[in-house]
């Protein structure tokens, strides 16, 4: 308590980040791990084209720590006095420096893989042409947006959860399911899946992840919302 709010904003991440291990080591052993049998089934691959996945293991992983930012930290700082909007913001800081820090990877990972041909199998984990068509800002901007998406989703579900208990975050997960139902059947009923791949084609994948700050913007305004109820 006391302080700037920056400064006490700060704390919050340094609380968030005594665990190394949820915000730091767990990615990174998850990412050395996808790469690592990603090449070794592309080396099992008999074919010469180009083969793509198994970057997105490590960006779930940001879904389990807001998870946790939320289930397993939230009780230790309210012993600690430290008030929910602070946690709030420091945790949502901790969470960008976290995705800001997989995304860096990711670029780093993506030049690395145009250096040695795809690990000499021809084979890609971090660059993906569709993504790395605006160039390394345009990648960086991607991979941020996702790993920042996972974490506000399990961190606004986990509220949900503390703030009204399971019986909620149930029936909010049914309602969302049932629209984006809803949003499928309308777009096939009218025939409009053309025109809805067009959008995102020429959208890009910079253009969605500006999108995708956009939702993260709403999940968080939800999820504090919900945290004001939310109990230890």
């Amino acid at each position: 308590p006391g302080g700037s709010l920056m400064s006490r904003t700060l704390n919050v991440v340094r609380l968030q980040l005594i665990n190394k291990q949820t915000f730091i080591w767990v990615p990174l052993i998850v990412l050395a791990g996808a790469v690592i049998v990603s090449i070794l089934i592309y080396a099992m691959i008999p074919i010469d084209e180009p083969k793509y996945g198994g970057g997105q293991a490590p960006l779930w992983v940001f879904f389990g720590t807001g998870l946790t930012a939320m289930t397993l930290t939230f009780p230790f700082s309210q012993a600690l006095s430290i008030t929910r909007r602070d946690f709030f913001l420091g945790t949502l800081l901790a969470a960008a420096l976290g995705s800001a820090l997989m995304a860096i990877i990711f670029v780093i990972g993506g030049g690395i893989e145009l250096l040695t041909n795809g690990y000499g199998v021809n084979g890609y984990v971090f660059h993906l042409p569709w993504i790395w068509e605006a160039g390394p800002f345009g990648a960086f901007v991607t991979f941020f947006t996702l790993a920042l998406f996972f974490f506000v989703v399990g961190f606004t579900g986990a509220t949900i959860y503390k703030s009204w208990g399971p019986v909620v975050l149930t029936i909010v997960s049914f309602v969302l399911v049932l629209a984006l139902l809803g949003v499928i059947f309308m777009v096939t009923r009218l025939e409009l899946w053309i025109q809805f791949w067009t959008m995102f084609a020429e959208l890009g994948a910079v253009g969605l992840s500006l999108w995708g700050l956009l939702v993260i913007a709403v999940l968080s305004a939800v999820s504090f919302l919900a945290f004001r109820r939310a109990t230890p």
